[in-house]
């Protein structure tokens, strides 16, 4: 049995620890840790937990095998470093981190202290989905072609302007990054992995909060292609349909903690002009939280790595990566290619919330020094002298001169061509003159 210590006790956290306290016979949660301990007093109570508002002291507890974290996203960089050096195997709930260099980090250290480190794709876990996996593997689906999903929901309703979840450094592309990472997830483990990326989000219901409507459409490495719409600002609903050369698959519904069920309809190819109803397939129910716990155990208990280099895990976050860049720069985006200027700069937005406010405060000191300095040089800026002055009066003076000469000269010959023209009589008038004066001859 492993004892685990859960950091974050929201409603997921909660949630987490509900699948299988007293349920499981291979872990169970002996410990929690909030900032705000007195906020889950009376939960921790009914579960048994003992209450710590520092990370640090589970880490220090030699009682504590494991930390699952269901914390605000952009700290599971720091927290997951921090458990794996202190040699706690680490389950963190998705994203996994917001940065792929946070991610290979993450994973390196990981595997340098020999800690099983997981992510909280409880989707792989749906014997719906594993059974798509199966009907492509064995050919019943025929060649992979296109996946389509979405994931949406009101979730920017559901929490106040103040809400970590209602900051754009937490939920960078909006519902992308609580709901659509599942999706992805689920398209790589059918697909394989993705080559590149083409994104749009905006914020469009709400005038505050992160963005509301997102959509991407991607190439994946093996062929396929796929499309992908995260609303958080409608109904809730989820679906995703999967299209292969004999046939689709999909599941979908308003819940997805549920177990799937899944609506599959094949080519007749002795029969392609008649149009067939789907085949409804069902499954055994299953917790998917309590089936992805156990899995995270049986590797703690086997000394076994979960999160390798190269693998999803760091792949995922990379595909988030290339989304965000895709719908700053409104071009598509190879997954993995070097991150611009504005995308290096989102990556700071996963450092410790001492160090983001730390950076944030010397900036502005930095900009209040550089208008100090502005307004002290323009003060002490020494004025022209008289004699610097008068030098410039009297170039300008002597230039305005000298314009006004050539404006005068310029009249001047303009008047007396034209008095010229008007004493000189026409060449006709001239002959005429001319035989009027000559003698006759005689």
């Amino acid at each position: 049995m492993i004892n685990a210590a859960i950091v974050g006790l929201g409603k997921w956290g909660q949630n987490l620890v509900n699948s299988v306290q007293g349920k499981s016979e291979k872990i169970r949660f002996v410990a929690g840790v909030l900032r705000h301990p007195e906020n889950a007093r009376d939960y921790a109570e009914r579960n048994d937990l003992t209450l710590h508002s520092d990370l640090g002291a589970v880490l220090a507890d030699p009682a504590i095998d494991a930390i699952v974290l269901a914390t605000p996203h952009t700290v599971h960089a720091e927290q997951i470093r921090a458990a794996a050096k202190a040699g706690k195997p680490v389950f963190t709930e998705k994203p996994f981190t917001l940065t792929s260099g946070d991610a290979r980090e993450a994973v390196r250290i990981a595997a340098e202290n020999k800690v099983a480190l997981a992510v909280g794709y409880n989707w792989r876990f749906q014997p719906a989905l594993q059974e798509i996996r199966a009907m492509l593997d064995d050919g019943r689906l025929g060649k992979l072609l296109h996946i389509e999903g979405n994931f949406c929901g009101p979730s920017v309703y559901r929490f106040p302007e103040g809400h970590w979840r209602q900051q754009r450094d937490e939920g960078p592309a909006g519902g992308m990054t609580g709901r659509g990472v599942h999706v992805v997830d689920a398209m790589m483990y059918l697909a394989g992995q993705v080559d590149t990326v083409y994104a749009q989000s905006k914020r469009i219901a709400l005038d505050y909060g992160i963005d509301d409507t997102t959509s991407m459409l991607f190439n994946f490495k093996g062929g396929a292609t796929g499309y992908l719409g995260t609303v958080i600002a409608t109904a809730e609903t989820w679906r995703m349909q999967v299209f292969g050369s004999k046939g689709w698959v999909e599941v979908g519904d308003v819940e997805h903690l549920t177990t799937w069920q899944m609506r599959m309809c094949l080519i007749d190819p002795d029969n392609l002009m008649t149009h067939h109803k789907p085949q409804v397939v069902t499954f055994p129910e299953t917790s998917t939280e309590r089936a992805e716990l156990e899995s995270f155990a049986d590797a703690v208990a086997e000394g076994r790595r979960l999160a390798v280099a190269g693998g999803d895990e760091e792949h995922g976050v990379a595909v988030l990566e290339a989304i965000l860049e895709s719908a700053r720069s409104g071009s598509a985006v190879t997954v993995g290619a070097a991150p611009s200027v504005a995308s290096r700069r989102a990556a700071s937005k996963s450092e410790s919330p001492v160090a983001v406010k730390a950076k944030r405060l010397l900036k502005r000191v930095k900009k209040t020094l550089r208008e100090v300095v502005k307004k002290a040089t323009a003060a002490t800026a020494a004025p022209r002298t008289p004699a610097a002055k008068k030098k410039t009066t009297r170039a300008a003076a002597k230039k305005s001169t000298r314009r006004a000469n050539a404006r005068t000269e310029r009249r001047a010959t303009t008047k007396t061509t034209r008095n010229a023209a008007q004493k000189r009589p026409a060449p006709t008038a001239r002959r005429a003159s001319a035989k009027k004066k000559a003698p006759r001859r005689k």
